[in-house]
């Protein structure tokens, strides 16, 4: 068989994402071959599928030392650096490559996301279309077709700052092209509020269910489909239909990632385990002046809307909803899932302070000048014990609600992260809001001056005095704007909490799982 022969079939394997075939299916090729940039790249593209991106970058560098202007390795590179959280030199390579060629596009989109991971929204937004732009000049008739990621991008970007007409119009671009386009869908289900007396909502809940019943729309339309249908017939108090095609979603869900509750439970027990007897008094204070609040709960207990309230003060630079600290402690703290204790007694005594200067690190690419930074990764309540170790300037805000109006929140929403797997299934989001509930009994036992509890019901109900108590044990000054969060245009959204932290502080949702008691009672039951 010739080169290009093997070259074709990996190729393929590639497509059908058949990753530890490419990779061993190119050993062959590089003994005889090795400074083949081509197979090089592709080794490197196998194993950013397979996540190992550290593995991706030694191949990419090899394929860019061979060819120093192979740009698509250049792009593979960045992406996988970004993965890693180097967003400096992501960013360099980025725009290296649009020295070398300005038409790249996806460099353009790659560097677009970037941005919006550092939360600059105006560059993020600049590069999708001067993208869009090039699609059109470089090619007029295919351009609709190939433009549909960067449309979609560019409006989940407007949502996100809360630029709500540009991003409808966008939608309707892209709906325009291609009406199946489940995604747009479901952004566009986010944004409106069914109505029997909204003619247009109610044409587009129609448009949904056609496309929901074709036999062959793909498994990924049809989750996007199930969830956005299922908020549109609550909107519409057709509790049945609504539970319906939510249940539907899931279990399409639960069938194609399965679970991952049982790990979780492993991470959980081992870390209650570690630090029922760590020394919480030795606390490395080798920090800046940079204070963190952390604000952390179960997914939907209302910490979008603490960290829009909090981050509204002029004081406060809000970083929304980030994996850092989860990475920083995985990297330190872990080997194959389980906790080391004994990295955590040396780093405790030791005159610098690692963890910490490795967490503010990320923050390098970032654009702000304030001195406190919220960070709301609702499950780093895992990590609580951690932080009163190595942010002992930091403030923890722990937000709870209602146990069934919790459960029942993630259970009508679709989460991308793998992490999320375990609320695919009503039987493992009760289960695990039981560990979460030990977990925080467990800190609470340990460190009760360190947590402040932000209860939604209350917030909601009494927001004045509520946020008042916030910011004094934030130790913030009051600030008016906090009481208008919805207003805050500073801090982007990228969550599924999106559309109604963009409301003003609003009840509606509190006991909202009566509606629907009957359908839920298998995921209520398990509630301790």
């Amino acid at each position: 068989m010739d080169l290009i022969e093997k070259v074709k079939i990996l190729n393929n394997q590639l497509r059908a994402k058949n990753f530890k075939k490419v990779i061993d299916g190119s050993k062959g090729i590089l003994k005889k071959n090795p400074n083949n940039d081509y197979i090089l790249n592709m080794v490197g593209m196998a194993y950013q599928g397979l996540a190992q991106h550290r593995n991706s970058i030694i191949y990419f560098k090899q394929a860019i030392k061979y060819a120093p202007n192979n740009i698509a390795a250049m792009n593979n590179q960045a992406n996988s650096l970004k993965m890693l959280g180097d967003f400096e030199s992501s960013k360099i390579l980025y725009e290296q490559i649009l020295r070398i060629n300005p038409n790249y596009i996806k460099a353009y989109n790659n560097y677009a996301n970037l941005k919006t991971t550092i939360n600059d929204y105006d560059g993020a937004i600049e590069l999708y279309k001067k993208a869009l732009l090039l699609i059109k000049k470089n090619n007029e008739e295919t351009s609709n077709l190939n433009s549909i990621g960067l449309l979609f991008s560019l409006a989940a970007a407007y949502q996100s700052i809360n630029k709500i007409l540009e991003s409808k119009k966008i939608i309707k671009e892209i709906l325009d092209i291609d009406s199946t386009h489940a995604g747009a869908h479901k952004l566009l289900s986010s944004i409106i509020k069914y109505s029997y007396e909204d003619k247009n909502s109610i044409e587009h809940l129609n448009k949904m269910e056609a496309l929901n019943n074709d036999k062959d729309l793909i498994f990924e339309k049809k989750i996007d489909i199930s969830f956005a249908l299922g908020k549109s017939y609550e909107d519409l108090k057709d509790y049945e239909k609504a539970f319906r095609h939510l249940n539907e979603g899931n279990d399409l869900r639960f069938n194609k990632f399965g679970s991952n509750l049982e790990n979780e439970k492993k991470i959980m027990q081992d870390i209650m385990k570690n630090f029922d007897d760590i020394n919480y008094k030795e606390i490395n204070k080798d920090v800046s002046s940079k204070k963190i609040i952390f604000i952390c709960g179960m997914p939907r207990s209302g910490t979008t809307l603490t960290e829009q309230i909090i981050s509204s003060h002029s004081d406060v630079y809000g970083a929304g909803e980030l994996v850092y600290l989860q990475r920083v402690l995985k990297k330190n703290f872990f080997e194959n899932s389980k906790m080391k204790k004994q990295n955590i007694i040396e780093n405790q005594s030791l005159s610098k302070n690692i963890i910490y200067s490795e967490y503010m690190k990320y923050f390098d690419p970032y654009n702000f000048n304030e001195n406190i930074i919220t960070d709301k990764a609702p499950q780093n309540f895992r990590w609580i014990g951690f932080i009163k170790l190595f942010f002992p300037n930091s403030k923890i805000l722990h937000c709870f609600r209602n146990p069934k109006d919790n459960c029942l929140s993630l259970f009508k929403n679709s989460f991308a992260s793998p992490m999320m797997n375990w609320s695919n299934k009503m039987e493992d989001i009760a289960n695990y809001y039981n560990l979460y509930t030990e977990m925080m009994k467990f800190w609470k036992s340990k460190i009760p001056d360190f947590i402040y509890n932000v209860e939604y019901e209350n917030l909601v109900q009494n927001k004045d005095t509520e946020i008042k108590n916030i910011l004094n044990f934030c130790e913030l000054k009051w600030d008016e704007k906090c009481l208008n969060p919805n207003k805050n245009s500073k801090t982007p959204i990228r969550t599924v909490s999106v559309s109604q932290a963009r409301q003003p502080i609003y009840r509606s949702s509190v006991n909202s799982s009566g509606n629907f008691d009957k359908y839920l009672e298998k995921m209520y039951s398990i509630l301790k």
